[in-house]
């Protein structure tokens, strides 16, 4: 396998490391990170100061001063993160970034460009080989697309009005570390929505179904239950523990102990991490039957996927039948960044033959073609 040279780049609105675990973006920069220096290849990072990412070189091209002059003080941890393409913080980040790829960068290189249109300028500026390595998004700019679901595929394919597969596209899911998330068999009496508190995340149907069934639900996200341009007014509801976003071991320990995660999310979910999340500490979930949802969720197996009211109900009161060893057990199998760093290593090998022959590179040392098997 030959060995590659990667630009990455982080956020421009908060720094990239592992305690920021309310944003998914931050969390696949850091384990991608991980993942390619894993397979021994040569990975630049790009962040605000104070990231701390697995990397040969960290190139600090934004500040704590700059954060702070564009968005001002704020509680991340009630509110929503703030950012706009546009926005001080954007063009601060870019103008930097590009400077310091333009010093750095050789033939055959690959720049990575998690955040969609957000970092098509430095793209634009740098002209380098540029994959989107995980697409859970709608600014999508490059030629090169890692999907995070098959769902999210074929929506963007619809949106876009292609009616022809892409060859060098491929669906490769979130990926986790399995012991940031400890398997938890024995569960305490709460259900659990773990979120951005927004209406399209479905925590009023989650409020509503853990009424009905009698039963105390924490709501832990970003947000308020009180907010009318959410039409929310959950405050006053007795069976709600509310908590605000927490760091990634609490996270472990809220997630492992419930009795199930509740994920009525009405759009289309790209992902959906929490899911897979619950699962690899051995809690069921209970979602709609959209989205990515089919593809991370058994029915039956790991939780349920429910279409109607009576359905969720009915969910909750036979939660008990789902085994959490088997939810460990799929996730591990499915999600764990040992099966997924397969994926991709399988997948920028094949873009890196774009050097060469492209789609006609030969391959005779080839044993298998597992990357895309399930388990």
């Amino acid at each position: 396998m030959s060995k590659l040279r990667f630009h990455l780049l982080g956020l421009a609105n908060i720094e990239t490391h592992r305690q920021n675990s309310s944003s998914p973006f931050v969390q696949k920069i850091v384990k991608l990170s991980q993942i390619l220096k894993e397979y021994g290849h040569t990975v630049y990072f790009y962040g605000v100061e104070g990231s701390e990412v697995i990397c040969d070189k960290f190139y600090p091209v934004s500040t704590q001063d700059v954060l702070k002059k564009t968005y001002g003080d704020f509680d991340r941890s009630t509110n929503f993160f703030k950012y706009d393409p546009n926005d001080y913080a954007h063009q601060y980040f870019n103008s930097n970034a590009i400077k310091a790829i333009l010093e750095n960068k050789m033939d055959r290189d690959i720049l990575l460009c998690p955040m969609g249109v957000c970092h098509k300028p430095i793209a634009d500026a740098v002209k380098l080989l540029t994959i989107e390595p995980g697409i859970g998004y709608t600014g999508v700019f490059s030629s090169y697309h890692v999907f995070e679901s098959y769902a999210w595929m074929h929506y963007m394919y619809g949106l876009q009005k292609i009616e022809d597969g892409i060859w060098y596209d491929a669906v490769i899911p979130n990926y986790y570390d399995p012991k940031e998330f400890s398997f938890q068999p024995i569960k305490q009496d709460y259900l659990l929505y773990f979120g951005r508190i927004t209406g399209r995340k479905g925590v009023q149907v989650a409020s509503d179904v853990a009424k009905a069934t009698e039963n105390q639900l924490y709501i832990v996200g970003q947000g308020s239950l009180d907010n009318p341009s959410e039409n929310l007014s959950l405050g006053s509801e007795k069976h709600i523990k509310y908590h605000s976003a927490v760091g990634p071991e609490e996270r472990e320990e809220l997630l492992g102990n419930a009795k199930a995660v509740l994920m009525p999310t009405y759009y289309l979910e790209p992902f959906g991490s929490v899911a897979v999340e619950a699962q690899l500490c051995g809690t069921p979930v209970i979602t709609t039957d959209w989205g990515a949802f089919p593809e991370t969720v058994v029915h039956g197996v790991t939780g349920y996927r429910c279409r109607v009211f009576e359905e969720f109900c009915w969910a909750v009161k036979n939660i008990d039948r789902i085994k959490p060893e088997a939810c460990r057990e799929w996730a591990v199998k499915n999600y764990s960044m040992e099966r997924i760093g397969k994926m991709y290593e399988e997948y920028f090998q094949r873009v890196y033959h774009l050097f060469d022959k492209g789609w006609y590179q030969p391959k005779e040392d080839r044993k298998e073609l597992e990357w895309l098997e399930r388990y």
